[in-house]
C-alpha cells in the first residue's frame, strides 16, 4: 500500500487519523516535534522529530521513504492563544506550511490533505454553512489557515499540486476503545472541559448565556474524531486515485448549544456538572453549522457519530480511563 507522510499525527485529530491508515493498510511515517503532541500516541518506529520548518529535513524525509501523499494536520489551534500571539501563529501555520510545500516540491510530492477550519469563515452570514461562503476569518488562527489555502490554490494552479482541503468544525470524542482521545494543554475544548468539571467538583465558566440562540448559548456542529478521521482516509484515497483537488466541509450538519452539550454530559456522567456563566468570549459567532453535503456527495463519506450522547460517551471512557 501506498507511503503517508502525517504531520501532527502525534496530536489529537492527527493521531486518530494516523491508527486508521494503518488499519486500512497504509505504510504510516509521522513527523511531530511534540511541542503539542505526545509521543505515546504514535507507534515508536514511524515517529520523526521533526519540526516543519526544518525545510531540508523534510525534503530528504519524503525522499527517503518514497512518500506518495501527505496529510498535513501540525499547526496550533487556540483562538486565544492567536490573539495574544499572532506571530506564533503565523509562524507556525503559515510559515511552517509554506515550508513543508517547498520540501513536498522538491522531493516531487504532489498529493496533500490539509487540515483546515470553520474558522476561515468568520461570523458567517448563512447556516448551515457552505463551502462557498466567503473567507471572512476574525482572529488570527483563522487567517493563518486563510493564508495556506490560498497559498495551496496557486501552486495548485502553477506548480502541479494536487490538494484536498477539509474544513472541519468542533471535533470532539474519543476512539472506542479509549486508547486516544483529547490531551491538549492546556485543554480549551468544551466536552473535556465539562467532564474534568464532573470529575473535580471545580466550576466550568461557560461563555456567554445572551446569544440570538434558543437558550442564549453559542452552537456548533460537533464531529466525532473518528468521522473526521474517515475524512481524510477517503481523501487521502481520492487523490491516490487521480481525484481532482477540491475543499469540503467536515460536519455532522446539525449545531448543538453549550446549554445541549451540558446536558448530554450530565446524563453520560450521571452527576451533574458545576459550572458558572461567564461574559461572551471575543469573536465567537452565535453559529457555526456545516453544510457537508458536498463531501458526502463527491467521497461518499457519511457521519456514523450523530447522537450527541454517544459522541460524549466515547470522551467520557476515555477521561476515567486517562488521568490527567
Amino acid at each position: 500500500m501506498p507511503k503517508i507522510l502525517v504531520t501532527g499525527g502525534a496530536g489529537y485529530i492527527g493521531s486518530h487519523t494516523t491508527r486508521l491508515l494503518i488499519r486500512r493498510g497504509f505504510d504510516v511515517v509521522v513527523v511531530d516535534n511534540l511541542s503539542r503532541g505526545h509521543a505515546h500516541n504514535v507507534e515508536p518506529g514511524r515517529l520523526r522529530q521533526i519540526s516543519l520548518q526544518e525545510t531540508d529535513k523534510l525534503t530528504a524525509l519524503l525522499r527517503e521513504e518514497a512518500i506518495e501523499a501527505v496529510v498535513h494536520f501540525a499547526a496550533f489551534i487556540s483562538v486565544g492563544e492567536s490573539t495574544a500571539r499572532p506571530e506564533l501563529y503565523f509562524s507556525n501555520n503559515t510559515a511552517g506550511t509554506l515550508s513543508l510545500l517547498e520540501a513536498m516540491l522538491t522531493a516531487g510530492v504532489n498529493k496533500l490533505v490539509f487540515s483546515s477550519t470553520a474558522a476561515v469563515y468568520g461570523n458567517p452570514t448563512q447556516v448551515p454553512i457552505p463551502e462557498t461562503h466567503p473567507y471572512a476569518p476574525v482572529n488570527p488562527y483563522g487567517e493563518s489557515k486563510v493564508m495556506v489555502e490560498k497559498i495551496i490554490h496557486w501552486l495548485e494552479q502553477y506548480r502541479g499540486l494536487k490538494a484536498i482541503i477539509l474544513r472541519y468544525f468542533n471535533a470532539c470524542g474519543a476512539e472506542p476503545d479509549a486508547i486516544l482521545g483529547e490531551e491538549h494543554e492546556p485543554e480549551t475544548h468544551l466536552i473535556p472541559l465539562l467532564l474534568r468539571a464532573v470529575k473535580t467538583g471545580q466550576p466550568m465558566t461557560l461563555f456567554g448565556a445572551d446569544y440570538p440562540t434558543p437558550d442564549g448559548t453559542c452552537i456548533r456542529d460537533y464531529i466525532h474524531v473518528m468521522d473526521l478521521a474517515e475524512a481524510h482516509v477517503v481523501a487521502v484515497q481520492s487523490l491516490l486515485a487521480n481525484g481532482e483537488s477540491n475543499v469540503f466541509n467536515v460536519g455532522t450538519g446539525r449545531g448543538n448549544s453549550v446549554k445541549e452539550v451540558l446536558a448530554a454530559v450530565e446524563d453520560v456522567a450521571g452527576k451533574p456538572v458545576p459550572h458558572t456563566i461567564g461574559p461572551r468570549r471575543e469573536g465567537d459567532p452565535a453559529e457555526l453549522v456545516a453544510d457537508s453535503s458536498k463531501l458526502q456527495q463527491t467521497l461518499g463519506w457519511k457521519p456514523q457519530y450523530t447522537d450527541l450522547r454517544e459522541v460524549v460517551r466515547t470522551a467520557w471512557n476515555f477521561e476515567q480511563k486517562h488521568s490527567h
